[in-house]
C-alpha cells in the first residue's frame, strides 16, 4: 500500500482515468492526484497538505467572510444609537464593537497569510468576476468600526480620539474609492464576457463601500473640533457620495432589467435581493447627516451663501426620504423573493440579511428624528430589532459551520494551475513528465449543483 509522503510513488496504471474525479478533487480542495492516461505504465502521486487543519481554513478563507464584520458592526451601531434610554443597550453595543474589532483583525490576519503563502490565489480570485466583488466588504466592515469609534470612544476620550477616528476614516476612504474604481475596471476589462442573467445584486458592493465611507465621514466631521477640517471632510464626503450614488442607480436599473427578463436569482443567492436596501439606505443616511453638519459648518467657514448650509440640510432630508421610499420597494421585492424561494440553504450569503436591514433601520430612525412624530423612530427600532435577531441566528449558524469546516469552501480555487494546487511547488514544473495536464475548471461551470457564477461560500 503506498504511503502518502508527498513524493512520487510508482503504482500500476489504472484501467481508466476519470477526469471528473480529478476536477472534483480540485474544486473541493482535497488531495490532488495527477495520473497519466491508461496507456502509460506508471503515474506520479502527490498528496497535498492544503486540505488539512489551518492550511485548509486559510486557503479557503475568501473575502466574503468580511460580510460577517459588516453585520456585526451594524448591529453594534444599532445597539448604541437605538432610541431607548437603557444602559444595558450601550454595554451590548460596546461588547459587539469589541467583538467586531476582534473578528476584523482575525479575518485580516488570515487573509494576509492566505495571499503570502499562496500568492497565485490573488490572481485567480481577481479573474473571477463574482468573487472579486467581495473585496468591497473589507472597507465596509472597517467603516462600521470607525463609526463605533466615533459614537463610543470620542465622547469618552475627547479630542485625540476624534483626530484618531479622522485618520482611520481617511484610510478607509482611500481603500473604498480604490476598490470602487479598480473593480469597475476589472469588470469592464475581464476577458470572460458575462450574460445578463448572471448579474446579481453583488454588483452593488464595490459601489456601496464608497457610499458607506461617505456616511462614516459625515459622522467624523460632526466631532472634529476645527471647522476647517470639518469643511474639508464634508466636501470629500459629498464627492464620494456623488461618485457612488449615480453608479448605484445605474446598477439598480441593470439589475431590475435582469430580474424582469430572467426572473429571480437561484435559491443559493436569493438573499442578494436585500443588497439594494442597504445601498439606498446608507446613501440616504450619508446625505442626511452631511446636511446636518453642513448647516452648522458652512456659516462658520463662510462657505458659499449664508443660506447654503440650510439648503444642504433641507435638500439632504428630502433626498434621503426619497431614497428611503425607493428602498421600501426593494424591501418588498426582497421579501417576496425570499417567500417564493423557501427553504433557503444556509451559506455565508445569509449575512446579506443583516447589514442592509441594519442600514435601513438607521436611516429610518434618523428621518424620525427630523420629524415631529414618533412613527419613523418606532419603525426604525422595529427594523433594528429584526436585524439584531437575524444577526444572532446567522452568527450561531456561522459558528457551527466554521467549527465543522463546511463553510470554508472557495470554488474558484479550481482555476488554479497544478503547481498552485500544491502550494506553488516546482515539482510539477515539467508537464511532459506527467502526461496530459488536468483540465482546469472554469468559473463558468456549475459547482455543487449550483448555477454559473454562484460561489456557495459567498453566494450573495
Amino acid at each position: 500500500m503506498p504511503v502518502p509522503t508527498g513524493r512520487h510513488v510508482q503504482q500500476p496504471a489504472p484501467e481508466r482515468y476519470d477526469d471528473k474525479e480529478a476536477s472534483s478533487a480540485q474544486s473541493s480542495g482535497e488531495d490532488v492526484t495527477t495520473k497519466k492516461h491508461a496507456t502509460t505504465d506508471t503515474y506520479p502521486l502527490t498528496v497535498s497538505k492544503n486540505n488539512k487543519g489551518w492550511r485548509r481554513v486559510t486557503r479557503n478563507f475568501s473575502p466574503g467572510w468580511f460580510c460577517m464584520t459588516m453585520g456585526t458592526g451594524i448591529v453594534s451601531i444599532i445597539f448604541i444609537t437605538i432610541p431607548w434610554d437603557a444602559q444595558w443597550l450601550y454595554y451590548l453595543g460596546i461588547i459587539t464593537f469589541v467583538l467586531n474589532v476582534c473578528l476584523f483583525t482575525l479575518a485580516s490576519v488570515v487573509s494576509i497569510l492566505r495571499y503570502i503563502i499562496w500568492p497565485e490565489i490573488w490572481t485567480v480570485m481577481m479573474q473571477d468576476t463574482t468573487n472579486c466583488l467581495f473585496l468591497a466588504t473589507v472597507p465596509v466592515g472597517f467603516s462600521t468600526i470607525v463609526d463605533m469609534w466615533i459614537f463610543a470612544c470620542v465622547p469618552a476620550w475627547g479630542t485625540w480620539a476624534a483626530y484618531f477616528g479622522w485618520a482611520l476614516w481617511m484610510i478607509d476612504s482611500v481603500v473604498a474609492v480604490a476598490i470602487t474604481i479598480s473593480l469597475g475596471v476589472v469588470l469592464m476589462s475581464a476577458s470572460r464576457q458575462r450574460t445578463l442573467d448572471s448579474i446579481t445584486a453583488a454588483q452593488l458592493l464595490p459601489i456601496a463601500c464608497t457610499t458607506v465611507a461617505a456616511g462614516t465621514g459625515s459622522e467624523v466631521a460632526a466631532v472634529l473640533p476645527d471647522p476647517r477640517y470639518q469643511l474639508g471632510t464634508i466636501l470629500v464626503c459629498y464627492v464620494m457620495w456623488g461618485m457612488a450614488l449615480p453608479m448605484a442607480l445605474v446598477t439598480l436599473a441593470m439589475y431590475y432589467q435582469r430580474l424582469a427578463l430572467h426572473k429571480m436569482p437561484p435559491r443559493e443567492i436569493i438573499v442578494s435581493t436585500f443588497l439594494p436596501i442597504g445601498t439606498l439606505g446608507f446613501a440616504g443616511y450619508a446625505v442626511l447627516v452631511l446636511g446636518r453638519v453642513a448647516k452648522e459648518v458652512f456659516p462658520q467657514t463662510g462657505t458659499l451663501d449664508p443660506l447654503a448650509g440650510q439648503i444642504a440640510y433641507v435638500l439632504g432630508f428630502f433626498v434621503a426620504f426619497i431614497l428611503w421610499a425607493w428602498g421600501l420597494v426593494w424591501f418588498a421585492y426582497a421579501l417576496a423573493s425570499i417567500h417564493k424561494s423557501r427553504p433557503l440553504p444556509f451559506n455565508m450569503g445569509w449575512w446579506s440579511f443583516v447589514f442592509p436591514l441594519g442600514a435601513f433601520s438607521l436611516t429610518t430612525r434618523l428621518i424620525g428624528e427630523e420629524l415631529p412624530n414618533s412613527f419613523f423612530r418606532v419603525l426604525g427600532t422595529v427594523f433594528g430589532t429584526a436585524a439584531i435577531l437575524l444577526w444572532i441566528v446567522i452568527a450561531v449558524r456561522t459558528a457551527m459551520g466554521a467549527w465543522s469546516g463546511e463553510l470554508f469552501n472557495a470554488p474558484y480555487l479550481a482555476n488554479l494551475k497544478q503547481q498552485g494546487l500544491n502550494g506553488g511547488s516546482d515539482e510539477w514544473a515539467d508537464k511532459e513528465q506527467t502526461g496530459q495536464e488536468l483540465s482546469d475548471r472554469t468559473s463558468d461551470e456549475p459547482i455543487l449543483g449550483e448555477k454559473a457564477d454562484v460561489a456557495p461560500d459567498v453566494a450573495v
